[in-house]
């Protein structure tokens, strides 16, 4: 049996929530036999319970409290119950339980606490959106920093690599006009002056 990832719920006096419980067998069913009940001052009251005789087909459920309705569908897992116009005495924990004689007679269970409130708190998120900007800001400050230094070593690679063009044309230069290094240059006469 499982209740979602949040197992309770905070709802206001005079709403309607929805209670979700849904089952898994990897070996499938036959007669699972569920139920919902309320922990009323340390005694479980039934809600409802019922009886699925095999995957698919909807069960016929018992209802033993007023303003409960059964919302789940078999085909789906699902044996949530909806409880309508809530009043502060529904508040509590609600059991959804499930025993599968095919999985030899091993229950599950699952808690649902409902906590029933005049009015919903708001709640002051000024403090989480200074912490996220601040983070938010350090991190593209952060990748701001990395961008502008690859970028320098970019440039700085290519200004590297021209420099090293212009050596290498340079000297091929100074080769030709000059002679080779280590080679016996002509040596030109020099004008005579009239």
């Amino acid at each position: 049996m499982n209740v979602g990832k949040i197992p309770f719920l905070e709802a206001v006096n005079g709403s309607t929530v929805m209670l979700p419980c849904t089952y898994f067998s990897c070996i499938g069913i036959k007669n699972l036999y569920f139920s919902w009940s309320f922990n009323e001052s340390g005694t479980m009251q039934k809600v409802c319970d019922s009886t699925i005789a095999t995957e698919g087909v909807l069960p016929n459920v018992a209802i033993y409290r007023d303003r409960v309705t059964f919302i789940g569908m078999n085909r789906e897992n699902n044996i949530s119950i909806m409880l309508w116009n809530i009043t502060f005495e529904d508040a509590g924990q609600y059991t959804c339980y499930g025993v599968n004689p095919k999985e030899k007679g091993k229950n599950h269970s699952a808690i649902f606490s409902l906590y029933v409130v005049e009015e919903l708190k708001v709640v002051d998120k000024t403090l989480t959106i200074i912490i996220a900007s601040c983070v938010g800001g350090a991190i593209a400050l952060l990748m701001g920093f990395m961008l502008i230094k690859n970028f320098t070593l970019f440039v700085l690679a290519k200004l590297e690599e021209k420099n090293k063009e212009c050596l290498v044309t340079s000297s091929g230069i100074d080769n030709t006009e000059n002679g080779l290094s280590g080679s016996k240059a002509d040596s030109k006469p020099t004008p005579k002056k009239k």
